[in-house]
């Protein structure tokens, strides 16, 4: 299964990049094709990819059923540099 870049919300951006990409190797990907990556493996989502103003996101289940929002940022202010 493809990694995929998980959304959270923090109180400082560059450091929790700098956290999650050099400490853990999350990687940024391309939401609509790991979401085809992940269906064809089997995985459940909530909904359908929704586009708003700042990004596209999709809710995926955990096999526990946890729920996880996946997010693309689509406008420049939007995107983690």
């Amino acid at each position: 299964m493809a990694t995929v870049r998980v959304r959270y919300i923090v109180n400082d951006v560059k450091a929790a990049i700098v956290f999650y990409s050099d400490h853990l190797g999350f990687k940024l990907d391309d939401l609509d094709a790991i979401v085809n990556v992940l269906r064809k493996a089997g995985a459940r989502f909530r909904n359908n990819i929704v586009t708003g103003v700042g990004g596209k996101q999709i809710i995926l289940e955990d096999p526990s059923g946890n729920p996880i929002e996946l997010f693309q940022p689509i406008i420049p202010k939007a995107r983690l540099k």
